[in-house]
């Protein structure tokens, strides 16, 4: 058997020592978010051991809350522990007087915090710590497999009892058949939005944190054909039993350290995995692109991401022959794109 020589094993250590001092370095970013960081309504008192968490930041997302709190209550989270970035659209007050939720507000850059990461490091390290902690955007909804029968204290035990630490999700993009400015019809986020592309969606690894890189779909379709490598990222991390040595990287794609970022590996992969139902098309997402065209707060470089934000506000179709419209988790399963159907027997 061939063992690695004397220079591969220093490479390993050299790299391991940097991403464990990465790991540090961003633990100590969230640590120092704190400062920014303003209680609106902390209830955190009323967290028990073995409650099911849930982390989010936000800005003007109330046209999603009462849909993104029930989805999340009824899947069996407990608390909800929230970041309002200066929202004027009545967010901050409604999640003031929700009785689950502990809510704190900042004015401060989104762009400058991670894109939110450093502001719910903060959180998951004061109070995510030995439970089980899903992250998510407002825009965001967890389905999995059996989620219409088992809730996720039913999931947990079943990772739990396999000393699983997590579980990833595919970001699946829904979308109207019309055009992105049509009227809302008050529906619910898959009334809304009823279609989604059931693919490609390939994977790579990215050395050396082994985090997995998922792009495709309707965005790479539509917006990056041209430049798919400039595709968003789909693969998330959004349920982990978090330790406070853990932290993430990009958004909820990747962590450290490198091994949580083997749990998932993409549409495809047979173990357990979910899909986040993603509603970012939802009415408003033309006004809210000509904002952020101004704002330049969501990507590392708005520039490379400018024409993006300018094709969304010209309102574009995205529906296409090849379109599927959602039904339920087993279509997901179906198609490959959540696996583990099996976990509940």
């Amino acid at each position: 058997m061939n063992r690695p020589g004397r220079p591969v094993l220093l490479r390993r250590a050299w790299s391991a020592g940097r991403l464990r001092w990465k790991r540090r370095k961003l633990i100590w970013r969230a640590i120092r978010a704190g400062r920014v960081l303003t209680p609106v309504a902390d209830r955190t008192a009323a967290i028990r051991p073995g409650d099911i968490l849930l982390f989010t930041t936000l800005r003007n997302e109330m046209q999603r809350l009462p849909e993104f709190l029930a989805h999340y209550r009824q899947l069996g989270v407990r608390h909800v522990l929230a970041v309002d970035n200066a929202s004027t659209d009545g967010s901050a007050e409604f999640l003031r007087a929700q009785p689950d939720v502990s809510l704190w507000s900042t004015p401060a850059s989104y762009r400058e915090a991670r894109f939110g990461l450093d502001w719910m490091g903060m959180l998951l390290l004061r109070h995510g710590h030995g439970h089980w902690c899903v992250c998510a955007d407002a825009d965001e909804l967890l389905v999995y497999p059996h989620c219409d029968s088992h809730d996720l204290r039913a999931l947990t035990a079943h990772l739990d009892a396999r000393g699983i630490p997590g579980m990833g999700a595919l970001m699946l993009d829904l979308y109207p058949r019309g055009p992105l400015d049509q009227p809302s019809g008050g529906g619910s986020v898959t009334e809304e939005l009823p279609f989604f592309d059931a693919g490609p969606y390939p994977c790579q690894v990215m050395q050396p944190r082994r985090n997995r890189w998922v792009q495709g779909g309707v965005r790479q379709r539509v917006f990056f054909a041209d430049r798919p490598q400039r595709a968003p990222t789909l693969n998330k991390l959004p349920l982990i039993r978090w330790h406070w040595r853990y932290a993430y990287v990009n958004s909820t794609h990747s962590m450290l350290p490198p091994r949580l970022n083997d749990l998932y590996d993409g549409p495809g992969d047979p173990r357990l995995s979910g899909v986040l139902l993603h509603s970012k098309f939802l009415p408003g997402i033309v006004e809210r692109s000509r904002e952020e065209l101004g704002r330049r707060q969501h990507f590392a470089d708005p520039d490379a991401y400018a024409g993006y934000h300018r094709a969304l506000t010209e309102a574009p179709v995205l529906w296409h022959p090849g379109s599927l419209r959602y039904r339920d988790w087993r279509q997901l399963a179906e198609l490959g794109l959540m696996g583990g159907t099996g976990w509940t027997d």
